[in-house]
């Protein structure tokens, strides 16, 4: 997969800035309040036309908080995620309504996000007859396209979601997302539930329809195996934060931030006799709620100083382009 560059010249499809989602903590009778949980802490990232921005990082990073921010299904509590140049966080939930027809998201759950008592023919039509502007028969047409384009028969539109096998359901989810042509999709682990010889089908679907459609993914995932695959970029979180931000052959190549490397280092090789290269990670996560000062990366990092301890890394471009992004005072 080739890059798909972000230059000063072509404006970004997606711009979040400084985006922060804080989850206060309910008082108890006759204690003292607890701090607000800090979920997701000053991220900052681009997703251009037609690209594929990854979130990756160890559970509780703040990966999926971050998706649905700007999707706004949480609303955030301070920045701003700008979508061709309109801001989002100020539009009236009509307004956002409307402009969801831009933003669609694909659930990590192929069997939860389906409501069992429809069709998988109405599944897929109810953004259409949410949105009007088509006849019953132009949406059964329409229906029928997205069967096909997914790789589902068209006469399974009479069947119920329980009949279907998880990676069936997750393309009626996909035919769902991409029933009003949007611009960007939210992928929360769109394969995380499904069994391997079906997550490589359903990440190559979800390829096809970007080259096909011009669509913009930003893809929530784990499997780091996935992330090579379908990236253009990646952005690696930590408690939080963004740590690092680079193209995909870029960062598995030469990751820069020591959290990257051994997040990689975890990765399994499908060569058994490849040397491993594991790095072990001390510690457990701190907990959000009551992050480290400085770079909160710095109670597991073993090259950890005491600027570190002191004063917040920026994400600073570390390449001649801007476009290999790091956030760490000795790398």
């Amino acid at each position: 997969m080739s890059a798909v560059p972000t230059t000063t010249a072509t404006p970004p499809l997606l711009a979040v800035e400084n985006l922060r989602k804080h989850y206060s903590a309910p008082r108890q009778w006759l204690r003292k309040a607890r701090p607000p949980v800090q979920a997701v802490d000053d991220v900052s990232f681009t997703v251009a036309k037609g690209e594929t921005l990854s979130l990756v990082g160890e559970s509780g990073c703040g990966k999926t908080t971050t998706a649905k921010s700007v999707l706004r299904l949480v609303e955030p509590t301070a920045g701003s995620v700008r979508l061709e140049g309109e801001e989002l966080l100020a539009l009236s939930p009509e307004q956002m309504r409307q402009r969801r027809r831009d933003l669609q998201i694909i659930f990590q759950d192929p069997y939860a996000s389906l409501n069992p008592r429809l069709k998988a023919g109405d599944i897929v039509a109810e953004p259409l007859r949410n949105f009007g502007g088509m006849t019953a028969a132009e949406r059964a047409e329409r229906v029928q396209w997205l069967f096909a384009r997914v790789g589902l028969r068209p006469d399974a539109a009479s069947r119920f979601p329980h009949e279907f096998s998880g990676g069936q359901r997750q393309r009626l989810g996909i035919a769902r997302a991409l029933a009003l042509n949007p611009k960007l999709i939210v992928c929360d682990e769109p394969v995380s539930a499904l069994d391997v010889s079906v997550q490589a089908q359903v990440v190559n679907l979800l390829m096809d329809l970007q080259a096909e459609f011009g669509i913009a993914y930003l893809f929530v995932a784990h499997d780091l195996a996935v992330v090579r695959h379908i990236s253009h970029r990646v952005a690696v979180m930590y408690l939080g934060h963004v740590v690092e931000v680079a193209d995909r052959d870029t960062l598995f190549a030469a990751p820069r931030h020591p959290y990257t490397e051994i997040l990689l280092s975890a990765a399994p090789v499908p060569n058994p006799r490849t040397p491993a290269r594991r790095i072990l990670l001390q510690g457990d996560p701190p907990s959000p709620a009551n992050p480290p000062s400085g770079c909160r990366f710095h109670t597991r990092c073993p090259l950890a100083q005491a600027v570190c301890r002191e004063q917040r890394p920026a994400l600073t471009p570390r390449d001649g382009d801007g476009t290999h992004q790091v956030a760490c005072h000795l790398r």
